[in-house]
């Protein structure tokens, strides 16, 4: 692997790390924010000035009229955009959009790329997928699936309740993952105005940083021409890992943007903070806490460009984006933490951004699977690796 960046690259990336400055920073203490987001008219705002410098949804195809980005190029310009906690937004690479966005693109039909994909890469659009249920139904385990979806006539009936829905409220489309009658399970495309979709309610989440918040969404008798099937009938859980690979990185690549944020601004003060006769960094105990801050935030970064790398070289990486995730949400999280000791007062207030990235990042632990289901995943499959191997030395006639 070459971890030199092209001269494009590079280029793309300060084009970007300039307008987050300039452009976007600025932006963070605008009112229109709730504790479910940014409100639809910042939204409109930031998409309009990405769209202005040329940035905008830079990870959708050329041909729908993104920039195309690699999985490489997207770790280098995701984490310039996840400086700001509005940057993703500004750049409509936010969650759930940009998984969205992938999916649609690798399995939508082109009536139906038209019809939903387009406008929502031009930033005109949002989306959520409506995946997770209350319990006893899916969530990190998706087999549980309790949402159904009965064929009538040329159409679905879809019937269930969803929750933790990112960015339902003010949505323009779902996709819907229900079980059909014999088990599997499918995908379906919808209206977010059709008859049968209720957003019961927003949830408060310690999280403020995705639009439209997170939402509990209820299907009663949701009519579904055959024809919004996304993909096959039946396919739904291997779309899912079409889809949830390469978010889990996404999500390590804005999250990564952050902790150097909070990084950043502590390490600034640190250096200019004094106590007892000189700056706060010369004292070993904060000292020690920026080298390890740069060590966290260092093998995040491998972990995403080895991750994107293979995917650009076309592995599925299920295990490496498993890995990927663990080590980058417990890394960057403890990047943040330190952050906020290291500013003290200013670190639990809203004196820096610090305080909100805490907030806003304590989740990322738990989003597209928490550390323990990967760990578990993962344990599974080096124990199969294991076999494997030990299988075939046997067959080669060693000793195992």
């Amino acid at each position: 692997m070459d971890f030199s960046l092209s001269s494009e690259l590079r280029a793309l990336r300060d084009r970007v790390r300039q307008f987050i400055v300039q452009q976007v920073i600025p932006l963070e203490a605008d009112p229109r924010q709730s504790h479910h987001g940014p409100a639809e008219a910042l939204r409109h705002e930031l998409v309009a000035r990405a769209k202005a410098a040329g940035l905008l949804t830079p990870h959708a195809s050329r041909a729908m009229g993104g920039l195309g980005l690699t999985h490489i190029e997207k770790a280098v310009v995701f984490e310039e955009a996840g400086y700001s906690r509005l940057g993703p937004t500004a750049l409509n690479i936010h969650a759930p959009d940009e998984g969205n966005i992938h999916l649609m693109e690798e399995v939508a039909m082109p009536a139906q790329k038209e019809r939903w994909l387009r406008p929502q890469v031009a930033g005109e659009t949002r989306s959520c997928f409506a995946m997770t249920e209350p319990s006893p139904g899916a969530g990190a385990d998706p087999s549980m699936l309790q949402t159904t979806a009965v064929r009538d006539g040329d159409d679905y009936l879809i019937n269930g309740r969803k929750w933790f829905i990112t960015g339902a409220d003010g949505a323009d489309y779902a996709i819907i993952m229900a079980r059909m009658e014999d088990g599997s399970a499918t995908m379906f495309l919808s209206d977010m105005n059709r008859p049968g979709i209720t957003l019961e309610r927003n949830m408060d989440a310690m999280d403020a940083c995705f639009t439209g918040g997170h939402g509990v969404l209820r299907f009663d008798n949701l009519r579904v021409p055959a024809s919004d099937v996304l993909g096959e009938i039946g396919k739904g859980f291997r779309y899912a890992q079409v889809r949830l690979a390469p978010a889990r990185l996404t999500h390590c690549m804005r999250w990564l943007g952050q902790a150097r944020r909070a990084h950043d601004t502590a390490l600034n003060y640190v250096r200019k903070r004094h106590a007892f006769g000189k700056p706060l960094v010369e004292h070993e105990g904060v000292g020690f806490m920026v080298a390890d801050n740069d060590m966290d935030l260092h093998t995040a970064r491998l972990h995403i460009w080895h991750t994107a790398w293979l995917l650009d070289q076309g592995e599925k990486c299920n295990f490496e984006s498993s890995r990927a995730k663990v080590v980058c949400s417990e890394a960057e999280w403890r990047v943040v933490d330190r952050s906020v000791q290291m500013l003290g007062g200013q670190g639990v207030t809203g004196e820096t951004p610090v305080m909100r990235i805490f907030t806003d990042m304590r989740a990322f632990r738990i989003y597209d699977g928490p550390s323990e289901v990967h760990r578990w995943s993962m344990a599974r499959k080096l124990a199969h690796m294991a076999e494997r191997a030990e299988a075939e030395l046997l067959r080669e006639g060693g000793v195992a």
